[in-house]
């Protein structure tokens, strides 16, 4: 990577839009998950009866793949057919927001107005697809984000601090200024590394609110936030120890070991190709000439 200018402002408002993306490596010595390619009717149409075997199934995913999101919306078709979804939970909307009210029947409009979707975030085209299959099924979408109103406030929330230990925060602040390519100033790494531990926290929140014994909850977020090793999982274990949770990860391309060490499975999907994200970065951040 070329080397980052050496003195200027990240604008704060890049910096939070993209703070939900950062996707470092993950440390090794975890079980080797189990990592399959679906077929090509994919995913739903060869899972295994009875899966998951949890109340709680975190799907991660990466943002740029479509493939990831198509997946997504199968396996919400799937599990409402058997008749075990409670409700789908989406990082892609904010806190307050669901489809809860809707009927079945209700057009994409309603369903974008009722979970106030940010179309420049993320692409209705992409992600709607598995809020109608949802709402289609009865089964309500809920938002956990946290309101992009509030992100000021939780980046000055020191009491975040103390919601993962000292080196699981480490780890994420290293996440962070890894995943903006060592462009972001010091003094802005402890407050989006609140942002990171407040939106795993939001998450989980609304997953332990949903989940039932009798059914499957289902998020769906960036691999990050599902990795067992570092997001949702480790809220919910404090909040709700009891809950089984499973995390597939979809990768587009078969991740290394040490990528996949956090989820319970992997699907693999074609690889990408994507421009180098720090060069993309690192013009967004620069001043203007």
């Amino acid at each position: 990577m070329r080397a980052p200018p050496r003195a200027f402002a990240v604008p704060l408002s890049l910096a939070l839009a993209a703070v939900a993306c950062v996707a470092p490596p993950a440390p090794g010595g975890a079980a080797e998950p189990s990592v399959r390619v679906p077929a090509s009717t994919a995913g739903p149409g060869a899972l295994r009866a009875g899966w998951p075997a949890a109340e709680v199934l975190l799907i991660g995913e990466q943002h740029d793949a479509a493939e990831h999101q198509r997946l997504a919306a199968q396996v919400v078709e799937r599990l409402a057919t058997q008749g075990r979804l409670i409700a789908v939970v989406l990082e892609m909307a904010e806190q307050g927001r669901s489809t809860a009210a809707l009927r079945h029947d209700a057009d994409e409009a309603r369903m974008r107005a009722a979970l106030a979707w940010d179309e420049r975030g993320w692409p209705w085209a992409a992600y709607g697809p598995i809020v109608m299959a949802a709402v289609r099924a009865g089964v309500p979408v809920i938002g956990a984000n946290l309101a992009r109103s509030s992100l000021r406030e939780v980046m000055r929330d020191e009491r975040l601090d103390t919601e993962v230990n000292d080196a699981l925060r480490e780890r994420l602040l290293t996440d962070v200024r890894d995943g903006h390519c060592g462009l972001l100033p010091a003094s802005q790494l402890p407050g989006m590394t609140r942002v990171q531990i407040g939106r795993d926290r939001a998450m989980a929140t609304a997953l332990a609110a949903q989940a039932k014994s009798s059914g499957v909850v289902m998020l769906v977020a960036g691999a990050n936030h599902v990795d067992k090793t570092r997001g949702v999982p480790e809220h919910l274990r404090a909040q709700a120890p009891g809950l089984r949770v499973h995390a597939l990860g979809l990768a587009a391309g078969k991740p290394e070991g040490a990528a996949a060490a956090g989820f319970d499975e992997i699907w693999v999907t074609p690889a990408l190709q994507r421009p180098d994200p720090c060069e993309g970065l690192a013009e967004r951040f620069a001043p203007a000439r």
